[in-house]
């Protein structure tokens, strides 16, 4: 099985209604709308693949060039009134084998929560995340306790749910158009077992004020212990046949150029990887998928810029990155690495003294101690922005 091989929905549709008239999913969370952490978490899924937004009909525009939807490359299309109804929309423009649906009012799902759903789903046909029941339940009748459930086998239900898109289908199918609500139940109407694995308490669904109150102290205690992180980004190409070198935003025309999609410069690469690695959006390969014909020829400075787009986007900014090269030609002196490193700062929109480039060109095995070819690594911090 592909590494990524689900596709999400995630439900955004909804009226607010218990929030008062507020929309919860463009309410602030530590600096960025709730829907934008829902979505994150799903970008950052590694079983994830593709990426479906159900919205309400009157906001499928604005949603679709917002940034941190664009971050997310996430293909947004119009629900219905009920969330039977926008859950199916979603489905139905979803193309794999397996979606998992999530509310975008959960934002702090995990994506190791979701990558769980998708290998269960995968597994068993379909799959939900459960948490046991802590407190006591009650029957109430006429504002009074009439009776306490027992909370032997009980469990609160969450999302992501998964299941094989064939089943959804054929359940909506034999639903005549019913509302459930959720697709654990209108699956298990339709005879289909559906799996449980463990859930999160942190991803609760916002419903009221109180719930985000609750949320945002939960996020502000995260972004206390977690206002840095760091992605590893490597690259290796082989030299072409043409002349002029494009290596850490420089050219060297005397060189033989790095064979690539793009112009081949694998010390922009490496640094696009590691940012995007570090804000949980994948790898460059992603956003940039080899043999793209827009990308043909394209400035390796272009790519890095989308890339550091995509992780402002995310609420990351760049704080330092090193870079280390390796090869055997061509030679690279002092102000060579000096010319990389300020055009890698001046892209990326940090001090040049928060970069470091070195280059090792001696005593090296492979193709790049045999001139074949050169790579790079990067270490790349990122700040929350």
């Amino acid at each position: 099985m592909n590494e990524r091989f689900a596709d999400a929905v995630v439900v955004a549709a909804g009226s607010s209604e218990r929030m008062g008239g507020a929309d919860k999913l463009a309410a602030d969370l530590a600096g960025r709308p709730v829907l934008a952490w829902s979505l994150g978490a799903m970008t950052a899924a590694r079983s994830v693949r593709r990426i479906v937004l159900v919205a309400a009909p009157a906001a499928v525009a604005e949603l679709a060039a917002t940034d941190f939807v664009r971050a997310a490359d996430a293909v947004v299309v119009a629900g219905g009134l009920t969330r039977s109804e926008s859950v199916l929309a979603g489905v139905r423009a979803t193309d794999g084998d397996l979606v998992l649906i999530h509310d975008g009012a959960r934002p702090l799902v995990s994506p190791e929560l979701i990558d769980g759903v998708a290998a269960a789903a995968a597994r068993h046909g379909a799959a939900i995340p459960v948490v046991r029941v802590a407190d006591s339940v009650k029957g109430v009748a006429d504002g009074a306790v009439s009776s306490t459930v027992a909370r032997d086998g009980l469990v609160a239900a969450q999302t992501p749910q998964g299941a094989r898109r064939d089943l959804l289908l054929a359940a909506f199918d034999a639903a005549g158009g019913a509302s459930f609500s959720d697709e654990a139940a209108l699956l298990t109407a339709n005879g289909v077992t559906v799996s449980t694995i463990p859930g999160d308490v942190a991803n609760f669904k916002v419903t009221t004020p109180a719930d985000l109150a609750l949320l945002r102290l939960i996020a502000a205690g995260g972004a206390a212990v977690a206002q840095t992180r760091t992605g590893f980004g490597q690259d290796s190409h082989q030299f072409g046949r043409l002349d002029g070198l494009w290596l850490g935003g420089t050219f060297i025309a005397e060189a033989p150029r790095l064979h690539g999609h793009s112009d081949g410069d694998v010390a922009l690469h490496a640094i696009a990887t590691g940012l995007l690695s570090a804000a949980g959006l994948g790898d460059l390969g992603r956003l940039f998928p080899a043999g793209a014909e827009s990308t043909r020829g394209a400035s390796s400075l272009d790519l890095l810029g989308t890339a550091v787009d995509s992780v402002g986007s995310a609420g990351w900014r760049p704080a330092s990155i090193d870079v280390a090269l390796s090869g055997s030609r061509p030679r690279l002196g002092p102000a060579r690495l000096d010319g990389m490193k300020a055009s890698i700062a001046a892209a990326v929109a940090i001090a040049p003294d928060a970069v470091s480039v070195t280059a090792s060109t001696g005593n090296l095995g492979g193709p790049d101690g045999s001139g074949l070819s050169i790579s790079a690594t990067a270490l790349v911090t990122l700040a929350r922005s």
